[in-house]
């Protein structure tokens, strides 16, 4: 019978056969690859000791390698089953500090795989006392060990590791200078961000979105002339990333910093492709359930977008009765930024609907004395006549007289 069809028919202790006893050193390794397939099996104990049993005694290389990554795959604790097993102890046992030695004795195996586990291990620890030797690690000449131990040290999050990380950002491999950025992301100091202001433009695009993303993180508007160039990206993911870390930089800088770098933001994007802006943007008020987030993207529709978007206007106004009042009263500020018929036509849709709650009718009721016409006056005079609900009574008063008072009035 074929691995495939054992993989197919989830016969696991056959493939844990053929792994310890086939002479054949290219079906083992297939054998352990696919083992590692089976995470929720049954008979995961015998699978994670038949790869064990494979990472340590098999004679071939490619096998071992298999194993590793195989264990890895399986997660939980495979692969600490693996590095007890070597370092002769119990985990079960001991201490994680006794763990995270026994993974840094791994760090010296000459079987690259098993440094990769061994450092992604240190990394899951979280512990700041193995930092030293992960950061050995990135001078590794795997570059996948390199990357590993960068993700462990984004994961120990320990600040001292920014200065040997921002020498991974210079390192030949894309791979290594994704997780190296990454990392700096997580441990998101000043200078780790600081680290990151030159890699929007790097070659790699994962590794400009990864530095694009972690710019909101900024306190300050430093970054802002970077992720505007970063909307003129090549490609769409960074251009979305630099709308959302645009939007993310609102929502962290201090108070009295916000108004300087709202209008900053707003002078940098009224100069770009409005479409670049717009698509990014709404899909914040769509899907976010981040208040700042919210509010920010609808008080910023308003400054970079020309209001010709329909799309834009229906997701403002469906912003009027967002729970967090500040949302909706931004959202109708911007609706106020717009002129047109579309604009009108869908607020008065709204102001005209007896089911709509009374706060939303009044703030669409205040933006139609911002952009309405003659078909809004002669609304609001209705709604003044017929509405027994003072709130919407007093805010169609208010409006109409922004409007020019009653049709019989300006006649």
């Amino acid at each position: 019978m074929s691995l495939y069809q054992l993989e197919r028919d989830g016969d696991v202790q056959e493939l844990t056969r053929v792994l310890r006893e086939s002479d054949n050193p290219e079906i083992r390794q297939r054998a352990a690859t696919l083992l590692g397939g089976f995470a929720d099996h049954d008979d995961r104990r015998d699978i994670v000791s038949a790869l064990v049993q494979a990472a340590q005694s098999d004679d071939d290389g490619s096998v071992t390698a298999a194993a590793v990554d195989s264990l890895e795959e399986l997660g939980g604790d495979a692969i600490e089953q693996l590095i007890a097993s070597m370092a002769g102890i119990d985990f079960e046992d001991e201490a994680d500090w006794v763990k995270a030695k026994a993974f840094v004795r791994a760090l010296d195996s000459d079987v690259p795989e098993l440094r990769m586990a061994a450092a992604n291990g240190l990394g899951q620890f979280g512990d700041a006392d193995a930092l030293s030797n992960v950061v050995e690690a990135f001078d590794d000449d795997d570059h996948r060990v390199r990357a590993r131990a960068a993700r462990a040290a984004g994961a120990i999050a320990d600040p001292r590791a920014c200065d040997p990380l921002e020498t991974l950002l210079d390192d030949r491999s894309p791979a290594v200078r994704r997780e190296a950025a990454e990392a700096l992301g997580l441990i998101g100091n000043r200078q780790a961000l600081q680290a990151l202001l030159g890699m929007y433009d790097d070659s790699d695009e994962r590794v400009r979105r990864i530095a694009v993303g972690a710019f909101g993180n900024f306190d300050n508007g430093q970054p802002v002339e970077y992720l505007v160039d970063a909307l003129s990206d090549d490609a769409a993911t960074v251009r979305r990333t630099a709308v959302y870390s645009l939007i993310e930089l609102l929502a962290n800088v201090p108070t009295e910093k916000s108004h300087e770098i709202r209008e900053a933001i707003v002078d940098e994007l009224s100069e770009t492709d409005d479409a670049t802006v717009v698509v990014p943007l709404v899909e914040i008020l769509e899907e976010s359930t981040q208040v700042a987030q919210r509010r920010n993207t609808a008080w910023l529709l308003g400054r970079v977008t020309d209001g010709e978007h329909e799309r834009v206007i229906d997701a403002l106004i469906s912003c009027l009765d967002d729970e967090d009042q500040m949302t909706g009263q931004f959202a109708a500020t911007s609706l106020a930024e717009f002129d047109g018929e579309t604009v009108e036509t869908k607020l008065l849709e709204v102001v005209e609907d007896d089911e709509q709650p009374s706060d939303v009718r009044a703030q669409a009721i205040f933006t139609l004395g911002k952009v309405g016409g003659e078909r809004s006056r002669e609304a609001l005079e209705s709604i003044i006549d017929d509405t027994e609900n003072e709130q919407v009574r007093k805010r169609a008063f208010s409006a109409l007289s922004k409007l020019g008072g009653r049709a019989s009035d300006v006649l």
